[in-house]
This record gives C-alpha cells, sequence and structure tokens, in this order.
C-alpha cells in the first residue's frame, strides 16, 4: 500500500548561518526521495547525502519484491518449495514486519503482495468487481502461513503463490538507517524523506525546528497545522487521491489485505513517532482499522501521536494538541 504525501516540508532560508543546507532528489526503491542534509561545508554534505543513496541502493537490493534477484524474491519464488536463508537483517525486518501483521489481525499483511490487483484507481474502472472476484483476490493471502526459523535465518512461505513484501515500511526502515547512519558520521540534523515516510534529526542551520505543514485533503490548498520536528519521524496514509466511485459510494486505493475490499471511514492518517518504520505501519494498519481500532492500535505504542481526517472531514488527534500548531 504506496503511501500519500499529504504533508508539505518547510525551510527557511539559511544563508546568514555557517553551517549550509544542501538538498537533492532522486528515485530509489520505486519511488521520490527527497534527501536534505546539514553539514559544515558543501563537500561534505554532498559527499554524505551520496552515502545516503548508496545505503538505500544496498537495503533496495535486499528486500525489493520487484528485482529478481533480491533475497525477498528469491523467497517468493521457492513459496511452497522450500525455506531460504536470508540476512540477519533482512530475517528482523520480517520479524517485525510479521509482528506487525499478528498485531494487527491483518490490518497489516506483510504477504498483501500477492494480492490480485483488481481494482483499478486510473479511470479504467466501469464496474465493480465481483464478490467472487474479490474473494478470490486475497486468496494468497495469510500472514499465518509464513513460518520464520530464527536459529536457521530462513523464512518459509508455505503455499505456492504466496508473496511477501514491504512496500512503503521498507521505505521507512531504509529513512530510519539512514538518520541513525549519519547521527553517527557526526551529521547532526537533516531530513530523509522516502515517498512520505520522513525520518528527520537536528535542526535548520539557523537553530529552528524543522516544520511539517499538515495538509487537509479536504482542501489541498490549505494547512491544518504547521507541526515543529526535532528527532522524530512523520507518515502520512491516505486515500483522498485515488478512489473511485460506485452507486454513490467510494472506494479507496487502500485494500484491506483481509478482505479485498477498499477501506473506508478515514481518509487520511498521520502518524508522528521516533521511529518511520513504525509510524509507517501504525498508519497503514489505522487505515484499514479505522477511527476507533486505530486508536486502540496507537495507544498501545508510546511516543506515538497521530492526527486522523474522517471520511466527513472531522479531525481526531491523539497525544497532539493541534492548537499549539494552528496556522
Amino acid at each position: 500500500m504506496k503511501q500519500t504525501l499529504l504533508f508539505l516540508l518547510i525551510i527557511i532560508g539559511t544563508s546568514s548561518f555557517a553551517q549550509v543546507l544542501r538538498k537533492r532528489t532522486t528515485l530509489l526503491m520505486g519511488g521520490r526521495f527527497d534527501i536534505t542534509l546539514v553539514a559544515k561545508d558543501s563537500l561534505t554534505a554532498e559527499q554524505n547525502i551520496d552515502t545516503i543513496i548508496t545505503e538505500i541502493t544496498r537495503i533496495e537490493n535486499l528486500i525489493s519484491d520487484w528485482r529478481p534477484n533480491t533475497q525477498i524474491s528469491q523467497v517468493n519464488r521457492n513459496a511452497g518449495i522450500a525455506p531460504v536463508k536470508v540476512d540477519p537483517e533482512v530475517f528482523a525486518l520480517t520479524q517485525r514486519a510479521l509482528h506487525l501483521s499478528k498485531i494487527t489481525n491483518g490490518a497489516f499483511d506483510i504477504s498483501f503482495a500477492a494480492m490480485d490487483r483488481i481494482w483499478k484507481f486510473d479511470g479504467s474502472m466501469t464496474s465493480m468487481p465481483t464478490p467472487e472476484a474479490i474473494k478470490k483476490s486475497v486468496e494468497k493471502v495469510g500472514y499465518q502461513n509464513i513460518v520464520l526459523d530464527a536459529k536457521a535465518s530462513t523464512i518459509f512461505l508455505k503455499y505456492k503463490g504466496m508473496k511477501i513484501g514491504f512496500g512503503a515500511l521498507g521505505e521507512g526502515y531504509a529513512t530510519d538507517r539512514c538518520r541513525n547512519m549519519m547521527l553517527a558520521k557526526g551529521i547532526n540534523s537533516g531530513i530523509v524523506n522516502g515517498s512520505g515516510d520522513m525520518s528527520t534529526w537536528g535542526q535548520q542551520p539557523d537553530g529552528k525546528p524543522w516544520n511539517i505543514g499538515i495538509t487537509n485533503p479536504m482542501h489541498k490548498d490549505t494547512l491544518l497545522a504547521i507541526v515543529p520536528l526535532l528527532k522524530s519521524a512523520v507518515v502520512t496514509s491516505g486515500s483522498y487521491e485515488k478512489f473511485v466511485v460506485f452507486n454513490g459510494k467510494r472506494y479507496s486505493h487502500i485494500i484491506n489485505p483481509a478482505t479485498g475490499y477498499p477501506v473506508t471511514g478515514l481518509c487520511s492518517v498521520t502518524v508522528f513517532g521516533p521511529s518511520a518504520e513504525v509510524a509507517n505501519g501504525l498508519s497503514t494498519s489505522m487505515m484499514v482499522l479505522g477511527k476507533t481500532k486505530g486508536l486502540q492500535l496507537i495507544k498501545k505504542h508510546p511516543g506515538y501521536s497521530c492526527i486522523m481526517i474522517t471520511d466527513d472531514g472531522r479531525v481526531i488527534t491523539y497525544r497532539l494538541n493541534l492548537k499549539r500548531y494552528r496556522l
């Protein structure tokens, strides 16, 4: 489930300050990455941006489910045949994704990669899929059929046709890794934004915090609030841009992996917290779970807060006081 970018990075001009700010945009992991670093000089900043790109490429070559030579693609090819040994890093990420699948009862499901793409949101759909087609579309989805062997570091998918994939969760993991790598190298301020999965740390060169503008999905040219960030991550899942309407009912592009039907009730969820990987898993799951169960989920994760916007435009917050940040 690809995330929709519903916030804007707000950076103030910094030419009068000793440190320099450098930005670069590139395509990685099938999407857009915006990298912003603050360093003592331009060369240091650019060299470390190169390091970040190298690291994200390395992760992509481990966990991509559409590149044929990755370990995850090997796992998928061997579904129903044999376990596949993977690197400890890949195994640990799979463990965390499977845990998320379990605690959300499949609202997030790492095996969603096997889902048939029967819903089209490009204007080509003229009628709803049949209930039979919808049911069949998720018959290979089921986190319960993933077997992990920690001792052997293997992953086994029980049935042929099963697949696992990390989607935007992998982008969140990559942004977290790069933030921690930069901090270890003494780069004390920056942002790595992977298609809306954003890890930030430190401050702007003028000493002010990074600021994120939260877009109002009901009025895309306005902001709900500007929220300052320090060492934090922010991720938004949204359904307001891609959808179809049949018989007056709106069906979004975010699909419930347990049922095969598009989710309803929430049009966006923004999650703030220390990890973009965790924030991504929470925001995606909350979109599927809906307002009540979504709040129950985030309450179990200290350090994380959220903004939810319902299909009828209501704004619901948890552990976040928007009045402090209102424009």
